[in-house]
């Protein structure tokens, strides 16, 4: 492990907003604030919003500025990249935004039914040959009830066109409420606050020409199903991250 990463790991260790949980001390011990998240952590009784898959931290941070009457935590498996954005908020002194260390799958393990309220995924891998590790796959709709509230709200933004149609036929197929859908974010006459905040990567793709999706839907209790549709796949998804081909722009 190069020296730069673990001089942040040693920082982020410093950070009272950043947990960091090995699953062996999680499953001895367990979280000490799974289902204490308002009263004992944030101190107050308003909505807990997730980021799974946050990376830098850029969208965590971002909406905590932009709803300061809402939770913010940030999920990732990889340290190294969160620290920027648990370094910028601690530094800010932001009181509602958290990070948390720890894969997607392990939600159980540190939130109570009912405990969340939205989730955002951000430019998740759109997994185009393995449905049940796509982020929005059913089996992944299954776990987020688990910790959200009935009615919990998922807000999808990417700028893979596979991810963005794969998740409106999921949606379609299961009926859930959709609140927002554009295929094309920042071109489409859309004035809402999420236009404000983008990542490091995002920026680079649309100055690539690629378009931005965006869908946000509520979830419901009902039994669920995998919708039976072939999508075409991503073709610039063949391409190293920092060389994706402009083949996708306009669609």
């Amino acid at each position: 492990m190069g020296k730069g990463k673990l001089q942040k790991f040693d920082e982020m260790e410093g950070f009272p907003h950043v947990f960091q949980y090995p699953f062996g001390v999680l499953k001895q011990n367990g979280f000490p604030l799974k289902g204490k998240w308002n009263s004992e952590f944030f101190r107050n009784s308003n909505p807990v919003v997730l980021e799974l898959g946050c990376g830098k931290g850029e969208y965590t941070v971002g909406l905590g500025k932009l709803f300061p009457d809402k939770n913010f935590i940030g999920i990732d498996i990889k340290g190294a990249r969160m620290w920027s954005g648990a370094r910028q908020s601690f530094q800010d002194g932001m009181e509602n935004v958290a990070f948390l260390r720890t894969s997607i799958e392990l939600l159980e393990h540190f939130f109570k039914p009912g405990e969340v309220s939205e989730i955002w995924l951000t430019f998740p891998d759109p997994q185009m040959k393995k449905v049940r590790k796509r982020l929005t796959a059913t089996n992944f709709m299954e776990m987020y009830r688990k910790v959200m509230k009935p009615d919990g709200l998922i807000h999808l933004k990417t700028d893979s066109n596979f991810q963005y149609r794969y998740t409106c036929e999921m949606v379609k197929e299961n009926e859930f409420e959709v609140l927002e859908s554009t295929s094309d974010l920042y071109h489409e006459d859309y004035t809402g606050s999420v236009l404000s905040i983008r990542t490091h990567y995002e920026q680079q793709w649309l100055d690539r020409g690629l378009t931005i999706k965006y869908i946000s839907f509520r979830l419901h209790d009902r039994a669920l199903a995998e919708p039976d549709v072939e999508i075409e796949y991503d073709a610039y998804r063949s391409y190293n991250r920092s060389k994706r081909s402009v083949k996708e722009a306009g669609s």
